[in-house]
């Protein structure tokens, strides 16, 4: 198929954006796309910062004067030309926001259904005696109210206004018209002489005042006059508030609902009750975490037979000057006001006086409110961290980890709370909704509900998600599957005629999830959608429609298009380096000499049960390359970060997360550090860039500081420093940028009108090295840069490191929060392979080959290889079958995910693996193997 025969194209005609060569290309509308490329040679620039960019103007231009305001400060593509373009929406490969609140369930709208779904057709039962509730009599409400203690203070109140924005003047007015003299508003009695006025975008609860009166004999027949005014008011809902020791205690009655046995009354079931995110549904212990961090003073005081003199409040030691000096005063105040010893332990202070050094009291903050205070107010990610260290999650003991309160968790449907089906995995998920069943008016109300959930729910069961449970926080969840989980939300809409902007949507698929992934895909085609991925994989790329292969290298070398058309023209074109590895070519083919493995030198995992491990077993020999696979949930990430890593952490670096269940893990001593290097973001802010995470960035200060011209200046390091004052742009405080809050989109940045952009003032840009400021240092891409320093060893080396991870086409200082969570891996490992090995070293990677094209894969291997030469051990997490082949020892778990996985399926060479038959793995590595064998270059390769 070609654009011409097609006669329905996104036309693209000199897009210039980044490093893209003014290229002109037609992407085939109701179709997939894929585009591929080496690292850095343009890829993003075209699907995202191009065309998805293109649709994203277009859709604020659309929208009202108020939002097209901002249009001036939103940069548009470089591109002279763009026609055929359908709204975008672009799903990409980013972590999750980490908010402890966002789930599998919320990501995807399924909780929101759900709520809905239990408000509408849920049987609420009494969160004290697990009755079904029932509606209450007014005798039935006033026999309750005259068992109150005789003599006790009530006030009668009809509920009007409950969590609603406004200033609801004529509520007011109303209940004036009908003889109230008062109202409880926000919690306080106010008169009604004078028209309370109210702040009208604050949520307000608004109670009518109907009777105060003290309970005695002889009040009956005013209470029962009283309780119909309220349940009349307050449409069939009432609250009496009981005076007890000078405070209010409401209790809620209800001819609507309330408990037969023990008469409890409550508030008609609402969605806003089953959110977790809502005062009115959050656990107040908890609000709706589900889980509390706090200070651990375990952590704080972490040898307690130290002196407070001796540093045993670890938390004071080891800060700048100026605050040690402000801590070692505080303990000095201490001491004297308690009159103890500088010199006596912490175990041996008396239990009043530890509580009160660690808690406070009338005279003395307490270590815990100090370090309280300091993390609501820094703003010092580093800061921040250490902090972090002193603290940890406990279950909220008020509501179990459920988030809800105990009035939603006592609504039931087929006798299962909500809490409880957002503890069941997908697969267990869909077969629960599938077996409801309604009747009458329930059935029409569900009806519409149920298909959204099942509809949502089948397809992360086609694209490898059934493992996930629905309330899995999404911060603990990879680059795939999160960009999965949200675009199970997108094709929940049901929408046509728009065009999917998709980065690597395979990633964290093992190759038998892969064809799933592709049904779902040509599905949304085949409802009228145009698909673009940015993709590498195999599979996906020859199961494209039209592919477009961008080159031929990275950086200012690439941006242009080497090959396009179908999969057969991408095979026959011998510019295609794509094309090459499709077809296996010698030279793609990579060769390493395998190291022999040695079982009686490894890291032996005895007994894991975290999670979905079935209490496994398992060797992992060092000094090697160790490769772990198995089909997506099988428990590789369980094993490796949550057991494994956590474990040897905590025994060689005292860390202080708890590691996953397991028995003992022995062979510890033949390491001495262990490296994780993951997918998480470098920074989260334009501060943050490669040259800062690295730490490059400060030798190249201090050369520009030992130029003749800083020298005569009196410019130090610091005047190079864009994080504090002196020679960075104040206006932006030297970010480069200004962030705009857009009120009704995200948050975006516009390039500083002070500055334009170079962080820095214009004295200290006049300043140079070697003919180049410190702005247009940062500017330069890394491969420039290993250049332009080759003759300063502690610059060239960082610099060198990072090329060699194929990283060498980004900036020294581009945004953290551009790259890619790949990128930001490579960036991580390049940092720790600059620095001095000891030998004894563990790697650990998980799925390092994320973002990079098969050439690419290539030097990453090389990289890897070079670190167990040098006597270290790697252990990745990889689903590719060039790394799985290179690996010298394979670990597959499985057989299925979930539930259904944690058990070892084979261990081994890549030959061992593909010999076994009840493998995955191994039946896909031995079809890839025959084919570099045979070294077939057609469609059928």
């Amino acid at each position: 198929m070609t654009t011409e025969e097609n006669g329905n194209s996104i036309i693209i005609r000199g897009a210039r954006e980044h490093n893209l060569k003014g290229i002109n290309v037609d992407i085939p509308r109701d179709h997939i796309t894929v585009i591929t490329g080496i690292s850095g040679s343009g890829k993003s620039s075209l699907a995202f910062d191009t065309i998805y960019a293109e649709g994203q103007r277009r859709y604020i231009e659309s929208l009202s004067s108020y939002a097209r305001q901002f249009l001036d400060q939103i940069q548009k593509p470089d591109v002279e030309l763009i026609e055929g373009l359908p709204p975008t929406i672009a799903i990409e490969q980013r972590t999750c926001p980490s908010s402890p609140r966002s789930t599998v369930a919320t990501i995807t709208e399924i909780y929101d259904y759900m709520r809905l779904l239990y408000a509408k057709t849920g049987t609420p039962y009494c969160c004290l005696c697990n009755c079904v509730i029932a509606r209450q009599s007014i005798e039935q409400i006033q026999q309750k109210i005259m068992e109150i203690p005789q003599k006790s203070r009530i006030m009668l109140l009809a509920p009007l206004v409950i969590g609603k924005k406004g200033e609801h003047r004529e509520i007011f007015q109303s209940l004036l018209q009908k003889g109230f003299v008062s109202a409880r508003v926000d919690g306080s009695v106010t008169d009604l002489d004078v028209i309370p006025k109210l702040a009208r975008y604050k949520a307000h609860d608004i109670y009518a005042i109907v009777d105060k009166l003290i309970i005695k004999e002889g009040v009956q027949s005013r209470l029962h006059h009283s309780i119909e005014t309220c349940l009349t008011l307050g449409n069939g809902v009432m609250v009496v508030s009981e005076e007890k020791k000078k405070r209010w205690k409401d209790t809620i009655f209800s001819e609507r609902y309330a408990c037969p046995n023990c008469g409890k009354g409550y508030e008609e079931p609402a969605p806003r009750l089953f959110s977790f995110n809502s005062p009115y549904g959050a656990c107040q212990g908890c609000d709706g975490l589900g889980s509390t961090l706090d200070f651990d003073p375990e952590l704080i005081i972490k040898d307690k037979h130290l002196s407070i003199k001796e540093g045993a409040i670890d938390a004071w030691n080891n800060w700048g000057s100026l605050t040690q000096t402000i801590y070692d005063d505080h303990i000095k105040t201490f001491t004297e006001m308690y009159s103890i010893s500088p010199a006596t332990s912490f175990a041996n202070l008396p239990e009043k006086v530890s509580h009160a050094l660690l808690y406070g009291s009338a005279d003395f903050e307490g270590v815990i409110p100090d370090l309280h205070r300091i993390y609501k107010k820094t703003t010092s990610e580093r800061v921040l961290k250490r902090l972090s260290g002193y603290m940890s999650y406990r279950t909220c003991s008020l509501c179990n980890g459920a988030r809800l309160r105990p009035e939603a968790l006592a609504v039931k449907i087929s006798n299962t709370s909500i809490h409880e089906i957002m503890t069941f995995t997908v697969e267990e998920a869909l077969a629960f909704f599938k077996t409801l069943t309604f009747s009458g008016r329930q059935a029409v109300i569900s009806k519409q509900l149920l298909k959204e959930i099942q509809s949502r729910l089948q397809f992360m069961m086609e694209v490898g998600l059934h493992y996930l449970a629905l309330g899995r926080s999404s911060d603990t969840l990879s680059g795939g599957e999160a960009q999965r989980t949200q675009l199970a939300k997108q094709v929940g809409t049901g929408l046509v005629g728009v065009c999917y902007v998709l980065d690597e949507p395979t990633i964290g698929l093992h190759p038998r999830d892969n064809e799933r992934l592709q049904k779902t895909l040509y599905a949304l085609k085949e409802n009228g959608n145009t698909v673009i991925l940015v993709e590498h994989d195999e599979y996906t790329i020859r199961h494209a429609d039209y592919i477009i292969d961008l080159g031929p290298k990275a950086g200012e070398q690439g941006g242009r298009i080497v090959a396009q058309g179908t999969l057969k023209e991408i095979l026959s074109n011998p510019d295609s380096i794509t094309g090459r590895y499709l077809c296996h070519s010698p030279e793609t083919i990579t060769t390493h000499k395998r190291k022999k493995y040695n079982l009686k030198h490894a890291l032996e995992i005895k007994g894991a049960c975290a999670n979905n491990l079935k209490t496994i077993s398992v060797k992992i020999p060092l000094k090697v390359f160790c490769c772990i696979t198995g089909v997506s949930g099988s428990g590789k990430s369980t094993l490796v970060h949550d057991v494994l890593y956590r474990a040897l952490t905590k025994a060689l670096h005292g860390g202080h997360t708890l590691p996953g269940k397991h028995e003992k893990i022995t062979g510890i001593r033949h390491i001495d550090k262990v490296i994780e290097i993951d997918q998480s973001p470098i920074g989260r802010t334009p501060r943050s860039n490669p040259a800062t995470y690295t730490k490059v960035f400060d030798p190249i200060r201090a050369l520009f500081a030992q130029t003749q011209s800083a020298k005569i200046r009196g410019y130090t390091a610091a005047r190079y420093s864009f994080n504090i004052s002196g020679g960075r742009c104040e206006a932006c405080k030297g970010q480069g940028t200004k962030k705009m809050e857009m009120h009704f989109l995200p948050d975006t940045y516009v390039i500083c009108d002070e500055c334009n952009g170079k962080r820095y003032t214009t004295a200290t840009l006049e300043t140079m090295y070697k003919g180049k400021n410190i702005s247009e240092v940062l500017e330069m891409r890394i491969e420039d840069a290993h250049f332009f320093f080759a003759a300063v060893p502690r610059i060239e080396r960082v610099l060198r490191t990072l090329k060699d991870v194929g990283l060498g086409y980004i900036k020294l200082g581009q945004s953290s929060t551009s790259l890619s969570g790949g990128e930001a891996q490579r960036i991580k490992l390049a940092t720790e392979l600059s620095r001095r090995e000891t030998g004894k070293t563990l790697y650990i990677l998980d799925e390092p080959t994320t973002g990079l094209h098969m050439a690419d894969i290539q030097q990453l291997l090389k990289i890897l290889h070079q670190l167990v030469d040098l006597g270290n051990s790697v252990l990745v997490i990889e689903h590719n079958h060039e790394v799985i082949k290179s690996a010298d020892y394979i670990i597959d778990l499985g057989p299925e995910g979930g539930a259904k996985g944690g058990e070892i399926v084979a261990a081994g060479t890549s030959e061992e693996i593909a010999e076994t038959k009840e493998s995955y793995t191994g039946r896909y590595l031995k079809e890839f193997m025959t084919k570099q064998v045979l070294n077939v270059g057609n469609l059928e390769c």
